[in-house]
């Protein structure tokens, strides 16, 4: 059976590296994209070979109609999705206080790293069900699971530490369903390194992580496509920090 893989905003950074490493491995994509065309046709020309397998829809997470939209085309084409991967997450750039934050950039901020994965599972979950078989993977931040203050970064955070419980109770709700829910934290992935791979990273060493060089996409697909194995369900609610160990330094010390 070919598995199908839901992936938002799957069509550049680190969700293309997702997208790219499912796609070879056999899997149905179908990849949510928001307005970046021109990332969405470098997409499809670098895995034209693949196109049979991969699905690219328009729509905004959220948008409760979008959402549900946007499940139904990807259930006609592939059928039933199997593993939800919520790589999408708003954020905002500029340094400011909480109480600087505008009402829309809240809202912004929390329908688009929290709601946004309770309106998905609610439309994605049934059918897992059904299956006895579903994977659900949420993106963190470094230590998240600690919820740590943030300053400058109120929002994303505070959104952000909400899907590490919402994470661990779909993880516990769903065991006896076959469905599996995890975290995965990456560490700094700055600028090209979030579509670059292992390789690049370390032919190109720095030195403030403790393994000596950048985390890549790579390291998060990798990881991600682990966690939805077939084998791998003794791993559920679990945050997984990919930092190459900066997140065990005392900085402190």
């Amino acid at each position: 059976m070919t598995r199908h893989v839901f992936i938002t905003a799957g069509s550049k950074g680190i969700g293309r590296k997702v997208t790219e490493t499912f796609i070879k491995k056999g899997y149905y994509v179908t990849v949510n994209y928001r307005q970046d065309t021109t990332a969405v046709d470098s997409l499809k020309e670098a895995l034209s070979t693949y196109s049979n397998q991969l699905l690219l829809i328009k729509g905004d997470i959220t948008n409760r109609d979008d959402i549900k939209r946007m499940v139904l085309e990807a259930n006609q084409v592939f059928g039933s999705i199997d593993i939800l991967i919520n790589n999408a997450g708003p954020y905002i750039f500029e340094r400011k206080k909480l109480v600087d934050y505008s009402d829309e950039e809240w809202d912004e901020m929390v329908e688009g790293n929290l709601s946004s994965v309770f309106h998905l599972v609610k439309e994605i979950v049934p059918a897992m069900r059904e299956k006895k078989f579903g994977r659900i993977i949420n993106y963190g931040f470094q230590g998240a699971e600690s919820a740590p203050g943030w300053i400058y970064r109120s929002a994303f955070s505070a959104a952000k530490v909400g899907l590490v419980s919402l994470t661990k109770t779909i993880a516990i709700e769903e065991a006896e369903n076959g469905i599996t829910a995890n975290m995965v934290c990456p560490g700094d992935i700055l600028g090209e390194m979030k579509e670059a791979s292992i390789q690049y990273a370390k032919d190109h060493p720095v030195h403030q992580a403790p393994v000596g060089r950048s985390g890549t996409g790579e390291d998060i697909a990798r990881t991600i496509e682990f966690l939805c194995e077939e084998n791998s369900d003794m791993i559920t609610g679990s945050i997984i920090e990919i930092t190459g160990g900066l997140d065990v330094i005392n900085r402190y010390r």
